[in-house]
């Protein structure tokens, strides 16, 4: 067990790789009760959300999500989250646990007329189920298929369920009143899901190269650079954090958020670990792992942009040696 943004959080249950392989291969549950839950209401709430995240939220029909990014003036990201469209004028948004406080009062201090915002956070918990098998888990809990298409929500038992994910398996996530959270879990766990650690998390994203929060995304660096120019509407009306962007983009990107793999055994790839490049320090691994997938040690670092390009060649330094790795096509991990 470890601190997590003021939680106790398991780091595993039995064993990192065993979890890992459990969500490649059949289906973990991890416990992301951390999360935090705002809910916006009101006329007009769909265009005040678009004022203030990057992608699109008028595009979204009734049931639907979207991942997206709250930016300051600079372009620089506070946080990304989830959005999910309830009704007409009711979202849920879902945010980082280590944001929760900072995300509130970004946007209690930018609200619209008729806009109604709740963080509702301490009165829910959520569940995370991913793997091959997460349909059999869903069906054993709510006697019915599970949703087949992507970025959905719906109302359930008094919480909603969502199918958005961060491991690249398929899955759904439960999100239950907290005095409903330690049967929920149960029920899960009971209908076949392995239970799972921080670890596995990561290892699992990175092996996706879905950048995390405080770790390959902050308030110095901004989506474009990170990646995630999918999620940023450049030609919707103005939002925080608009100009910078297209200050950034006409001026071109000064680095990218590259994927690295290592090419020879080396110890564990962590964060801030130096990377060179023709006897030069270009960067730091902004997060690292052993891939249980792959058997590699593999990295994600902000490289000058001619430096991160598929196939070039750099060097991961690890306790004073270095050690060959190359820039990959992200994700690492492909089915």
């Amino acid at each position: 067990m470890v601190d997590f943004a003021g939680w106790e959080m398991p780091v595993q249950y039995g064993g990192i790789l065993g979890e890992h392989k459990a969500v490649r291969e059949q289906v973990g549950v991890f416990d992301i009760s951390h999360m935090g839950e705002f809910f916006v209401h009101g006329s007009g709430a769909s265009e005040w959300l678009d004022a203030l995240l990057t992608n699109r939220v008028e595009r979204l029909a009734d049931g639907e999500a979207q991942y997206s990014l709250m930016l300051n003036e600079a372009g620089g990201v506070i946080d990304d989250l989830i959005v999910y469209r309830l009704e007409q004028d009711s979202f849920l948004l879902v945010v980082n646990a280590a944001k929760i406080d900072e995300d509130a009062a970004w946007m209690r201090g930018r609200l619209g007329e008729g806009i109604v915002f709740e963080d509702r956070s301490a009165d829910f918990a959520a569940l995370a189920v991913q793997g091959p098998q997460a349909g059999t888990v869903f069906e054993k809990i709510f006697g019915r298929p599970m949703p087949s298409a992507r970025n959905r929500v719906e109302k359930v038992e008094g919480g909603h369920v969502v199918t958005t994910g961060y491991t690249g398996e398929a899955g759904f996530e439960w999100i239950v009143p907290a005095v409903r959270a330690v049967d929920a879990w149960r029920r899960t766990l009971a209908a076949g899901a392995v239970p799972c650690g921080l670890g596995a998390r990561d290892t699992l994203r990175l092996e996706m190269c879905y950048p995390l929060n405080g770790s390959d995304l902050g308030p110095e660096r901004t989506p474009l650079e990170a990646g995630l120019g999918f999620f940023v509407d450049l030609e919707k009306a103005d939002f925080v954090g608009r100009g910078a962007l297209l200050a950034q983009k006409s001026a071109g990107l000064p680095s990218k958020l590259a994927a690295l793999m290592v090419k020879e055994k080396a110890p564990p790839i962590r964060s801030h670990y130096p990377v060179w490049a023709d006897g030069t320090v270009v960067g730091e691994t902004s997060s690292g792992a052993l891939s249980p997938s792959l058997g590699v040690g593999i990295a994600m670092a902000y490289l000058p942009t001619a430096l991160a390009v598929p196939g070039r060649e750099v060097e991961i330094e690890v306790r004073g040696r270095r050690f060959r790795a190359c820039v990959q096509k992200k994700p690492l991990y492909q089915k």
